[in-house]
């Protein structure tokens, strides 16, 4: 089901693209009882990780069960992003994994392409999280939307 989403959204992902990084949620949750969130804003506000943390926050992100969440707060007009781990993943897996998806991330940004470095970073989230979290069969379902904006 497609989430509203402010208009400036539009001129930055198609409604294909936003379906996409759904998707790739979607298979990245799939692997994991942890959760995962892209956040999208037009411009950043301050400290880009300072505020992504307030984000995490305002969402909610840090009242899983296994504190196991991840959010990936993208600026998108100033192409500045923060990764932003709840204390159950940082605990276990340091700032390597952070790394990784800040590198993955940076380069597809800086070749122009947003949608590709979205869904990639969610994919080596995913990978990580179902690593150190994997999925249990009585976990609880999230219903949140995978993709939000301000």
């Amino acid at each position: 089901m497609a989430e509203s989403h402010p208009d400036w959204v539009e001129r930055h992902f198609s409604p294909a693209d936003l379906e996409a990084i759904r998707a790739a949620v979607a298979a990245a949750e799939r692997q994991t009882a942890g959760e995962i969130r892209v956040h999208l804003e037009r411009r950043a506000v301050g400290d880009v990780l300072a505020h992504a943390r307030r984000v995490f926050h305002a969402l909610g992100m840090h009242r899983t069960h296994h504190r196991a969440s991840v959010l990936l707060y993208l600026a998108v007009d100033d192409r500045k992003f923060a990764i932003v781990g709840d204390d159950g993943i940082h605990a276990r897996v340091g700032y390597r994994l952070w790394d990784s998806v800040r590198d993955v991330l940076q380069r597809e940004l800086r070749a122009g392409r947003m949608r590709d470095g979205v869904t990639a970073a969610v994919a080596e989230i995913g990978r990580a999280l179902g690593a150190h979290f994997p999925p249990r069969p009585h976990d609880p379902t999230d219903a949140a939307p995978a993709v939000t904006t301000a």
